[in-house]
């Protein structure tokens, strides 16, 4: 089991930045691919990055490549994502999510979710 708390959300203007954190419970959290997701209003679950369980290897959905960056510390048990040159088509909630093995695109795959984290970009 994994509990999953991410923080680091809020109104953020165009162009600015902002740093997502998700702390995971337990002692095997570098046995789990993780990935952000994101939802915005009367929208689906999407993709938005994801990464291995070393920290190795990454992957983005095109809509925010080169914008945002997704890392790992696995002494500390937590991801980020931290995200630049922010549009007013990023608002949405924010999701980490975990799952056993290969890190994936998937939403469906993933087996534990945190509670979600907002974000707001004003134009």
């Amino acid at each position: 089991q994994v509990q999953l708390v991410e923080s680091g959300g809020g109104l953020v203007q165009a162009g600015g930045s902002l740093r997502l954190s998700c702390a995971a419970s337990g002692r095997t959290f570098s046995s789990y691919a993780m990935g952000w997701f994101r939802q915005a209003l009367g929208k689906g679950r999407e993709f938005v990055a994801a990464i291995s369980r070393s920290g190795a290897r990454t992957s983005y959905a095109d809509s925010v490549k080169g914008r945002f960056t997704i890392s790992r510390d696995n002494a500390k048990n937590t991801v980020y994502l931290q995200m630049n040159s922010l549009k007013p088509e990023d608002t949405a909630v924010y999701y980490c999510a975990a799952r056993l093995g290969y890190s994936d695109s998937v939403y469906s795959r993933y087996d534990y979710w945190g509670q979600g984290t907002q974000v707001t970009v004003s134009s």
